[in-house]
């Protein structure tokens, strides 16, 4: 499902128009960012919790040289699915 047709069924499931799913959506979406970038936690009971994992520096290896590589530590985005979506 792309972003077109998750604000197609958001339209159906709430009863709301195109424009209005689009802008609710990309609410949501610009809100939990926000909340990342600063650290916090978005936690949405039985849904899921979106945070923020600290990956550390390590060594690599180029794939087509095979020569070590140095990768910079990092801030990634991680997802914990909640019960409603363990399957």
């Amino acid at each position: 499902m792309n972003k077109a047709e998750l604000i197609d069924a958001i339209a159906d499931k709430a009863d709301l128009t195109k424009v209005a799913a689009k802008a609710a959506l990309d609410a949501f979406t610009e809100v939990v960012a926000k909340a990342m970038k600063k650290g916090d936690k978005v936690a949405l009971v039985g849904f899921g919790t979106f945070s923020v994992s600290q990956r550390s520096a390590r060594t690599g290896r180029n794939p087509r040289t095979g020569e070590p590589i140095k990768i910079k530590a990092k801030k990634v985005a991680k997802f914990k699915a909640g019960s409603e979506l363990s399957f």
